[in-house]
Formats: structure tokens, sequence, C-alpha cells
């Protein structure tokens, strides 16, 4: 019954994104989840809705705005993650497979980027299992250590919301950090970091043509899966823009929304399992720290010093 009764208990308002996220991993642990299967089909949808409700709360003029702004240190920085990303798989002696996805999964959105470079990379399943359980387990961190980062070193709540989005893996963690620094870090922590989800389509289209070239005339099993939900979000935005009399109800869609996250990232803890924590080993977790800490620190070094604004 703890499952049911955690997920439940993180609707309710106060709440926060990583206390659910804690109760989540604690019950995952302690006693095991049964309902996993269930849970992980339900955490992608659940998230998914989540972020197409929090358009609902946003004006589309600074989403545009936001997204156009940020394209120049979005391809710089997707660059560089998998340049030193390739170097640290290298030198660590981990797989080539398994780190390219770890360098996209931090390069772009973690999970759902591993997800949909899985059909053209055609990895093994031990190689997709360490992926996502270091994406997991540095997501988990980021969600306690940014927040305190940022107030640290005094980012504003603009800056931060840039930062976090720059440096930080899985959308639901992204929003989680930014919900805990305020609304504008939320705005754009969530514009910048689904207007960098949108790289996921070329960068599986060029490993895909990659792949094909070393592996012949094998074709890629099953196919990607499409970022649908950034429409939606950008659908909920200009509806509210552009029909001002529904700004109200989609203030009180984008506030049950917030609330949804809170629950999704309870059920992101509660699919976590022993299996794949020992699935995780030390190099691919070496590589994983590594280039999250560099990447974390070159993105706050650039908005510090305000190449990056």
């Amino acid at each position: 019954m703890l499952v049911p009764l955690g997920a439940v208990a993180s609707l309710l308002p106060f709440v926060s994104t990583g206390a659910a996220l804690v109760a989540g991993i604690v019950v995952a642990l302690l006693v095991g989840n049964p309902y996993v299967e269930w849970t992980r089909r339900a955490t992608h949808t659940l998230l998914s809705l989540a972020v197409v409700g929090l358009g609902a709360g946003m004006d589309l003029r600074v989403v545009a705005a936001v997204g156009a702004h940020g394209i120049l240190y979005t391809v710089a920085s997707i660059a560089v993650c998998l340049l030193l990303g390739t170097l640290f798989a290298r030198a660590l002696g981990v797989s080539r497979e398994a780190g390219l996805l770890i360098s996209v999964g931090t390069a772009i959105c973690g999970g759902s980027a591993i997800a949909a470079m899985v059909p053209v990379l055609r990895p093994r399943e031990h190689e997709v299992s360490v992926a996502l359980g270091t994406v997991f387990l540095l997501n988990a961190v980021a969600l306690f250590v940014f927040p305190a980062i940022g107030h640290a070193v005094g980012l504003d709540a603009s800056r931060f919301g840039l930062w976090s989005a720059l440096a930080i893996h899985d959308t639901s963690s992204v929003v989680g950090a930014a919900l805990q620094y305020g609304p504008q870090a939320l705005e754009v922590a969530t514009t910048v970091k689904l207007a960098r989800a949108l790289w996921i389509v070329p960068l599986t289209l060029a490993v895909g043509a990659w792949r094909s070239r070393q592996g012949g005339a094998t074709k890629p099993r099953g196919k990607a899966r499409r970022p649908w939900f950034i429409l939606g979000f950008i659908a909920m935005a200009a509806l509210v823009t552009w029909v001002p009399a529904l700004r109200p109800v989609g203030n009180l869609v984008a506030g049950a929304s917030r609330q949804a996250l809170v629950l999704t990232l309870f059920l992101i803890g509660a699919n976590l399992t022993l299996d794949a924590v020992r699935s995780v080993g030390i190099r691919p977790l070496a590589h994983g720290l590594a280039l999250w800490v560099c990447m974390a620190g070159l993105s706050l070094g650039a908005i510090g010093f305000h190449l990056v604004e």
C-alpha cells in the first residue's frame, strides 16, 4: 500500500519535489514497488501531460523570445558535451554505446534522449540500463544540489532557470529544481529545456545515418519516440496568449500541472530498483559524473561571466 499512499500524499500542496523523489526512492529500495511496470508507463505519460499543462501558465511571446535567444549556446553546449563525453568514455574504458547514451542523455534531456536513441544505436540491454541508471542517480542529486548552489553563488531566478536547463539531465528534475526557485526560474527553465529537447530529432537522425554506414544494410529496430509534449506545451501557451480570457483557467491548469510534477517525481523514485543500482558500474558512473560536473561548471561559469544571458 505504500506506493499508492505515497502517490496520493504527493498531491498534497505542502509536499515538495525533493521530498516526493526521496520518498519514492525509499519505498522502492526498502520494500519494493510491486507496480513497477505500471508506474514506469504512467511516469512517461504523466510527465508529458504535466509539461503540456505548464504551458498554460506561460506567455508564448516570452517562450519564443527565450527559445530563439538560446539557440546558439544550446548548439555549442551540446557539441561540447558530446566531445567531452567521447573523450571521457575512451579514457575510462566505457563501451562506445554506453558512453554515447550517457553523453546524449547529458547533452539533451536525460532518459528521454536515451530512449529515443536506443532504436537507432541498438545497444545491449545492459548498456541501456547502465546509462539510464547513471542519469537517474545524477538527476536525483541535482534536484537538491542545484538550488543550494544557485543560492550560494547568488544566481537570480532567470539565470538559475537557464543554468538548470543547460546542466540538469531530465526535464522532470529541471522543472523540479526550478520550481523551488520561483515562477520566473520555472518559466525560463522549462522553455530553454524544451527548446533543447528538440535536438533529439536531428541527433537521432545523425546517429542513425552513422550507424547505417557502420552496420551496412542493418536497419534500426523500432521507431524513436517523438517528443510530442513540446508541441503541446507551445499550443497551450499560444492558446492562453491569444485568448486572454482563458488566462485564469490557464493558471489553474498550470498549478495542477506543477502538483502533477510532484507526483511524477515520486513515481520516478519508486521506479528505481536494486538491480538498476547494481547495474551502474563505477566506470560508467564516473564517466557520467565527470561529464556532468564539467558541463555544470562550464555553463555556470559562462552565466557568471555574462557570456550567456
